[in-house]
């Protein structure tokens, strides 16, 4: 396997998308979507827990990472987008994290509306985001850099101690994150 395939832990073991998820289940995936100067991104507020992020969700049954990040760009924004490149892979590291795939997406069509698992659609200067949960500050670090290859990387930033840190300054927040980890949705 070729080291542009493959991650190196400190211990020396590889690890691959199958070494984290075998099935769609255990894979997410994010759409990153910048307007044509690059001076701007995509976010979304989402229902459930409204705080803005980047489109993204769960891999569906069957469905390849590229095409669910085309899915989920429709989805929770009403634009039909095309993939420009594959910008990283992020490595789970905790239950709270799955493996990630990010892509940067270019709009072909539509118009921003919100859905069924958004309240806001906007684009937003990357000189002046909203206040974003972790990752997703640095994925968008990671999409701007524009490296050559894929990014092959830990998720940074989501920890059981970031957790609690946020649980404590935004206990509505975090406790309506936490029913979702439980499969409980509010949606207004």
């Amino acid at each position: 396997m070729s080291k542009a395939n493959r991650d190196e832990t400190p211990k020396g073991r590889f690890y691959t998308a199958k070494s984290f998820a075998i099935d769609s289940k255990g894979q997410a995936v994010y759409g990153i979507v910048f307007n044509v100067a690059k001076s701007e991104v995509l976010l979304i507020k989402r229902r459930d827990i409204p705080v803005w992020v980047l489109p993204g969700g769960g891999l569906d049954p069957g469905e390849t990472p590229e095409e669910g990040a085309i899915r989920e760009v429709l989805e929770e924004t009403g634009l039909q987008s095309s993939i420009v490149r594959k910008v990283a892979e992020y490595l789970p590291v905790n239950k709270m994290t799955k493996f990630s795939h990010l892509f940067e997406c270019r709009i072909m069509s539509g118009s921003m509306k919100t859905g069924a698992e958004t309240k806001d659609v906007s684009f937003f200067p990357l000189n002046a985001l909203p206040d974003l949960p972790p990752p997703y500050e640095g994925w968008i670090r990671d999409a701007t850099s524009n490296h050559p290859t894929i990014l092959r990387k830990k998720i940074e930033g989501v920890s059981y101690w970031v957790l609690i840190k946020l649980l404590l300054q935004h206990p509505i927040l975090v406790g309506r994150y936490l029913l979702t980890k439980l499969g409980i949705h509010i949606n207004r």
